[in-house]
C-alpha cells in the first residue's frame, strides 16, 4: 500500500485534474443541463445526482486502480516475485485493495468540493461516519472485482470487456441517475440484488440495515476470493 501511495504522490496532481474534470462534466451535463427539466419532491436533482456519482466514481476508481495487477502477472511476471517473498499473500491483496481505496476516497473529496461550488445541499453528507463507511465498502468491492478479473483474464481486452458487461451496466441502472423504482419489476429485482444500488441507496437516503449489510457480504465474500485466487498462483 506504501508502495503504490509513493507512485500516486508523483501524480498526484494529474490524478486530481483529471478527476475534477470528470465531475464537472457530470455537474455540468446532468445536474444543470439536464437537471433543468426535471422536478423532484425531495429537492433538486443536482442534490438527488450528486450521492450517485459518488456511487460511480467510487467504483469506477477503484477498479481501475487495481488494473496493473493484470500486466503485473502477465508482461512483467512480478506476482510470483511477491509470493516467494516473506509477506502473506493476504497482505499483498490488502494493500493493493485498500490503496485503490485511498484513490477513491481522495476522488470523492473532489466530489463534495466540487458538488458545493454547484450549490448542491450536502444532506447526504450528515452522517460522515456512515458516509466513509459505504464509500470505503463500495470501493473496496470493485477492487476486489477487478483483481479477481486481473488473476483470470490473459489480455488487456478481456479486462475491458468486464467493464463493459458488469460495470457500465450499473452504471446506468443502480440508481445513480434515476430511482429503481420506476424500472419494470423483473428488472429491478435483478438490480436490486447488485451491490451499486444499495451505495446508491445509502449515500442517497441515509442508514439503513439490510443494504448495509448487503455490502458488507459482498466486501467480504470478494476480500476472500481475491486472496484465495492469489494464493493458488503460486500452486
Amino acid at each position: 500500500m506504501w508502495r503504490d501511495w509513493i507512485v500516486l504522490r508523483r501524480r498526484l496532481k494529474k490524478f486530481i485534474l483529471s478527476r475534477m474534470v470528470t465531475h464537472v462534466l457530470f455537474l455540468v451535463a446532468f445536474g444543470w443541463g439536464l437537471g433543468k427539466n426535471i422536478n423532484l419532491a425531495s429537492g433538486s436533482y443536482l442534490d438527488f445526482l450528486v450521492p450517485g456519482i459518488i456511487a460511480l466514481n467510487t467504483m469506477n476508481v477503484s477498479y481501475m486502480s487495481i488494473t496493473g495487477v493484470h500486466a503485473e502477472r502477465v508482461y512483467h511476471k512480478s506476482l510470483e516475485e511477491y509470493l516467494s517473498a516473506p509477506i502473506e499473500p493476504a497482505a499483498f491483496v490488502l494493500g493493493k485493495i485498500f490503496s485503490a481505496v485511498v484513490r477513491a476516497l481522495i476522488s470523492t473529496a473532489l466530489i463534495l468540493i466540487v458538488a458545493a461550488l454547484f450549490g448542491a445541499s450536502m444532506k447526504f453528507f450528515a452522517e460522515p461516519i456512515n458516509f466513509l463507511t459505504v464509500v470505503v465498502l463500495n470501493s473496496i468491492i470493485f477492487a476486489s472485482v477487478c483483481f479477481c478479473a486481473a488473476l483470470k483474464v490473459q489480455t488487456y481486452e478481456e479486462l475491458a470487456q468486464v467493464n463493459t458487461y458488469l460495470l457500465m451496466p450499473m452504471s446506468f441502472l443502480c440508481g445513480t441517475f434515476f430511482n429503481t423504482s420506476e424500472l419494470p419489476t423483473p428488472v429491478r429485482v435483478v438490480i436490486e440484488i447488485l451491490p451499486l444500488t444499495h451505495t446508491s441507496e445509502l449515500l442517497r437516503e441515509g442508514f439503513k440495515l439490510s443494504s448495509a449489510v448487503i455490502l458488507s457480504v459482498y466486501a467480504t465474500f470478494l476480500l476472500w476470493l481475491a486472496t484465495r485466487m492469489f494464493k493458488r498462483l503460486s500452486n
